[in-house]
């Protein structure tokens, strides 16, 4: 066991959270599960206040999660996160690798920079360029720059006579509209693992019933899948650009090939457990231990 101050940044009384802070408390004998939403920067001092810690003199943060939803706001909190990591606490994953990912827009241009294949996908505030991309598209899915687990995703038809109607409903609510072609899941898509830039293991959500997506909160469930080195290394350059402590990237695989919806900021323990079998709040705490020297 180490004397390292090590807290986790989440979302207090969720499953994951509570067990990656576990996970540091049998390493390292502390334990503090800390609520962005309850923290206070003195930006005099340089002070992160939390529940009577002050986060600037911990030796290391684990983000695991910054908010249960994410907006623009979430930017603000992992600038705060900044000033502590400019005073010389590690956080995993570093706020500015993480910041990269919270927009979709601007995941997704980091992954068209890569040449990494995604499907047909269109941006825009014009109404009627937003109803020509669905068109074109056949079926296109309008999604929210700022969501997790495909919450505000909608399915608009190009064919469909409201289809203009459905595409104001959704601007009025998303001005930037993020348009992706509806492609074939053929019932399941992919949640390759990588744990400090090394792929560690890959599951399949799967959809149930006849939902559109394989979302876990739509009833979709986590099951093990053996990818071919050629998936592999296409998520691990998918990822590699964010430095990410723990990722997951998501997958699908077509008849014209796999392609990648996302990375994810933060990545998802239940898939590896439920789904590879692996416990990742032990695996993360361990080579977070090990990058710090304990």
């Amino acid at each position: 066991m180490t004397d390292l101050k090590i807290g986790v940044v989440g979302i207090p009384g969720k499953w994951s959270t509570e067990a990656l802070a576990d996970a540091v408390e049998t390493k390292t004998g502390f334990r503090l599960v800390i609520d962005m939403g309850r923290v206070t920067l003195d930006l005099a001092t340089g002070g992160l206040h939390y529940d009577g810690h002050d986060l600037s003199t911990f030796d290391a943060l684990i983000v695991k999660k910054i908010s249960e939803i994410y907006s623009p706001h979430v930017l603000d909190r992992l600038e705060m996160l900044r000033m502590a990591e400019a005073r010389g606490v590690r956080i995993y994953s570093r706020p500015e690798a993480i910041i990269r990912l919270i927009d979709r827009l601007a995941c997704t241009v980091s992954l068209a920079a890569a040449d990494v294949p995604m499907p047909e996908t269109r941006i825009t505030e014009d109404p009627s360029a937003a109803l020509q991309a669905a068109r074109d598209f056949g079926t296109a899915v309008f999604k929210p720059l700022y969501s997790t687990k495909a919450r505000g995703m909608t399915l608009i038809s190009g064919e469909d006579d409201k289809a203009g109607e459905d595409i104001a409903a959704f601007a009025a609510e998303h001005p930037v509209m993020y348009i992706q072609r509806k492609i074939d899941l053929s019932g399941q898509d992919l949640g390759m693992v990588f744990l400090g830039g090394e792929y560690l293991c890959t599951y399949a959500r799967v959809k149930q019933g006849d939902t559109w997506n394989t979302a876990i909160h739509s009833g979709g469930k986590y099951e093990g899948f053996d990818p071919d080195p050629e998936q592999i290394e296409l998520a691990r350059r998918a990822q590699a650009p964010f430095g990410l402590t723990f990722t997951t990237v998501d997958v699908a695989l077509t008849d014209e090939g796999p392609v990648v919806f996302e990375v994810s900021a933060f990545g998802g323990f239940r898939g590896v457990r439920d789904g590879c079998g692996l416990d990742a709040p032990d695996l993360l705490t361990s080579h977070i231990l090990k990058d710090l020297g304990a």
